[in-house]
C-alpha cells in the first residue's frame, strides 16, 4: 500500500438521501418522520425561480424549527449554483440566521476545484462571525462533463468536503446523452451507461476519503428498476442513493444495510484471521475457502457498515 494516505471524511451513515423541494413546506414535517439517514431541502432545481427567496424563508424558518439531529437526521441543504445570483444570499443567508443548526451544504454542479473553494471561504468567514461552533460539512454534485473531467482534483478541493453524488439527470444533457430517463437504463446500449461515470467517482471518492452518493431515480412508479440501480451502485463501492419520493427511503435502506447473515460471516472471518494470527499464519481457510488479509479488510468494511446501520435503528 502507497506510503501516500488520505484520512476518511466524517463518518455518517447516507443510505438514503430524502430530497424536499424548499417551496414545499408542508412536506418538512413528513420528511423529519421518514426513516431516512440524510435530509436535504432544496433551493435548486425543485424550486421554481419566483420562488426561490421564499423557498430560502422557508428552508430557515425549517432549520429554526425542528430539531432534525435529534430526529436522528442528517440535515443538508442544497444552495443554487455559483453561477446564479441566488447563490451568494442562499450561502449567507441561510448559514448566518440557521448555520448552528445545519450539517451540510450541497453545492449542485462543481465543474472545477474553485467552485469548492469558493464555497468553503464563505463558509469560514460566516461561521466565524457567528460564532458557529462546528464546522459545516461540503457535498459537490457531479453532474457535468467538466465537473467528471476534474473529478479527482474536486476530491482533493477541501477539507470540509465530505461526499460526492453523481447527478445523472444533468450529467445526460451535458454529454449529450439521448435519453430522457432519469436514472434507467437506455436499451440501446448493451449494459449500463452510467457504470463508466458512476465508477469513476466512486473512485475518486475512495482515493481521497470521500463518500460516493448516487443521484435520483426518477420513475417512482419503478421500485424493481430503482432496487436494480442501487444494487449496481453497492456492488461498485457506493453506500447510499437519493430518494425523490418518501416511498424510495425504504428501497434505498434496504439495498444499502448489509444482511445480518453477511455480517455475521464477515464477523468470522475477522475471527478466523485473528486465531490464524496467534499460531503464527497470515492466512486461514472458513467454510472451505481461503482467507487472508485483503479478506479481513473486505469483511471490516461489512461490519463497520452493519455498525452503523444498527446503531442507526436504536435511535429511530
Amino acid at each position: 500500500m502507497s506510503f501516500t494516505r488520505y484520512e476518511p471524511a466524517r463518518t455518517r451513515l447516507q443510505r438514503s438521501t430524502l430530497a424536499v423541494p424548499g417551496s414545499q413546506p408542508q412536506m418538512f414535517a413528513k420528511a423529519l418522520e421518514s426513516e431516512a439517514d440524510t435530509v436535504f431541502l432544496d433551493l435548486e432545481d425543485a424550486v421554481a425561480p419566483a420562488d426561490k427567496e421564499q423557498a430560502r424563508l422557508n428552508v430557515i424558518a425549517s432549520l429554526l424549527e425542528h430539531d432534525w439531529r435529534a430526529g436522528g437526521k442528517t440535515i443538508m441543504v442544497r444552495v443554487n449554483g455559483i453561477d446564479t445570483h441566488y447563490f451568494y444570499r442562499d450561502i449567507v443567508d441561510v448559514i448566518e440566521q440557521a448555520g448552528h443548526r445545519l450539517d451540510l451544504v450541497l453545492i449542485p454542479k462543481v465543474g472545477v476545484p474553485a467552485d469548492v473553494y469558493l464555497t468553503d471561504a464563505l463558509l469560514t468567514q460566516i461561521e466565524a462571525a457567528k460564532g458557529i461552533s462546528h464546522r459545516i460539512g461540503l457535498e459537490v454534485l457531479i453532474e457535468t462533463s467538466l465537473g467528471m473531467a476534474n473529478v479527482e482534483a474536486i476530491a482533493q478541493s477541501s477539507k470540509r468536503l465530505e461526499a460526492m453524488h453523481f447527478g445523472v439527470a444533468d450529467y445526460a444533457a451535458s454529454v449529450r446523452a439521448r435519453t430522457v430517463n432519469i436514472g434507467g437504463l437506455n436499451p440501446d446500449y448493451p449494459g449500463d451507461q452510467w457504470h463508466f461515470a458512476l465508477s469513476r467517482m466512486t473512485v475518486a471518492c475512495r482515493a481521497y476519503g470521500l463518500r460516493a452518493i448516487d443521484g435520483p431515480f426518477g420513475d417512482i412508479k419503478d421500485p424493481d428498476g430503482y432496487v436494480l440501480a442501487a444494487r449496481r451502485d453497492a456492488a461498485l463501492g457506493i453506500e447510499g442513493k437519493w430518494a425523490i419520493h418518501p416511498s424510495q427511503v425504504a428501497l434505498a435502506n434496504g439495498v444499502f444495510s448489509p444482511p445480518v447473515a453477511e455480517v455475521d460471516r464477515a464477523r468470522r472471518i475477522l475471527a478466523a484471521l485473528d486465531e490464524a494470527a496467534r499460531a503464527g499464519k497470515g492466512a486461514a481457510q472458513l467454510d472451505g475457502r481461503m482467507i487472508d488479509a485483503a479478506s479481513a479488510r473486505q469483511a471490516q468494511v461489512i461490519v463497520e457498515i452493519g455498525e452503523k446501520v444498527a446503531a442507526r435503528m436504536k435511535t429511530a
